[in-house]
């Protein structure tokens, strides 16, 4: 698999704070431990994020929008690339398992967009998406249209339902982070 970006966020409400630089894993932050998590499975690793803010530095594929938007996001991810699948995921999602990554690579060759699901949600920003995506992502960013949920519909797209929903455990709230910081 050639392509990982991992979502380096911001400050969260829902926390308080920047969750993506408290320490993890035994890692110096959330990210740096997704990083290396990816890396053993991707051949290039970036993080989307407003500017380098990681010690020590990441590579980071730099957000062009001042606000935080899941559209603006992904064009601004997706627009580094060419005719290429990019797997996406949030730096606050670190139980996702390798194999799961890799039943979406061989499903998403078939689409635009593959994403995983679990019996409660379908994770819109935990998968493979086509590069070419891009400009209709712009597009729907110019129109303020800022729901990941409207490039489904006008792409090919799947979900695919995994048994597993720990593995889609978002770190949002401090009792989550203390609760799992390992």
């Amino acid at each position: 698999m050639e392509i990982c970006v991992i979502l380096g966020g911001g400050k969260s409400s829902r926390m308080g704070r920047d969750k993506t630089l408290l320490p993890f894993g035994g890692f110096a932050t959330l990210t740096h431990y997704q990083f290396d998590k990816f890396s053993q499975i991707f051949k290039s690793v970036y993080v989307s994020a407003k500017g380098q803010k990681f010690n020590p530095n990441l590579p980071i594929l730099k957000d062009r929008f001042d606000d935080f938007s899941p559209m603006g996001a992904l064009f601004s991810i997706l627009s580094n690339f060419k005719n290429q699948k990019v797997f996406i995921i949030p730096a606050d999602m670190p139980f996702i398992e390798f194999d799961t990554v890799k039943k979406l690579y061989e499903i998403s060759k078939d689409y635009e967009i593959c994403v995983a699901k679990d019996e409660f949600f379908t994770h819109s920003l935990c998968g493979f998406f086509d590069s070419k995506v891009a400009n209709l992502a712009s597009e729907f960013y110019q129109k303020n249209e800022h729901k990941i949920g409207l490039l489904f519909k006008n792409t090919s797209f799947k979900s695919v339902e995994f048994k597993d929903s720990g593995q889609f455990f978002n770190i949002n709230y401090l009792q989550d982070y203390e609760k799992v910081n390992i």
